[in-house]
């Protein structure tokens, strides 16, 4: 039996208790891992191909290391130019072992809840007293605004500090 999934954005043809040199993982050394992207399936003589993949199908693996690839030299040259470039690049890989291949009746892994960013508070508006800001300088700008309590003045050009202040 094997498996055509799709992990980290790569398509690779699997079997049960192969090792699979992957895109690195955000999983720990140790953890299991399972894909439901699978695009095909052959058991024996019987192939099931998805549209785009099979549901219920489900591939289980466990993450045995982390590494880097062999180094791979990107050299750059214009001829007659004095122009040459050498670079180099190690591709950071994760080494998993397929553990089982699921046909049919696997559930969908939940998907992750992403934290929403904090909505930036909105400040009460505080009338000065009487003042005249847009004579002030800025250094007295974000003192009366520390004072006052409004957020993030200490990023504030001018114009932002007298518009927050009044």
């Amino acid at each position: 039996m094997f498996a055509i999934v799709e992990i980290a954005g790569q398509q690779f043809k699997v079997a049960k208790d192969q090792k699979v040199f992957v895109h690195r993982l955000a999983t720990e050394e140790g953890k299991k891992v399972s894909f439901d992207n699978v695009l095909m399936l052959s058991d024996g003589g019987k192939v099931t191909i998805g549209a785009p993949a099979i549901d219920g199908a489900q591939v289980g693996a466990k993450v045995i290391k982390h590494l880097k690839g062999d180094k791979v030299i990107v050299f750059k040259k214009k001829r007659r130019k004095g122009y040459r470039v050498k670079n180099g690049h190690r591709q950071a890989l994760t080494e998993i072992v397929i553990e089982s291949i699921v046909g049919s009746g696997a559930k969908k892994a939940a998907p992750k809840k992403e934290a929403k960013p904090a909505a930036p508070k909105t400040e009460a508006k505080v009338e000065t007293t009487g003042t005249d800001v847009s004579s002030m300088t800025v250094a007295e700008l974000k003192a009366m605004a520390k004072e006052q309590g409004v957020s993030g003045y200490t990023s504030m050009k001018k114009a932002e500090l007298i518009a927050a202040l009044s």
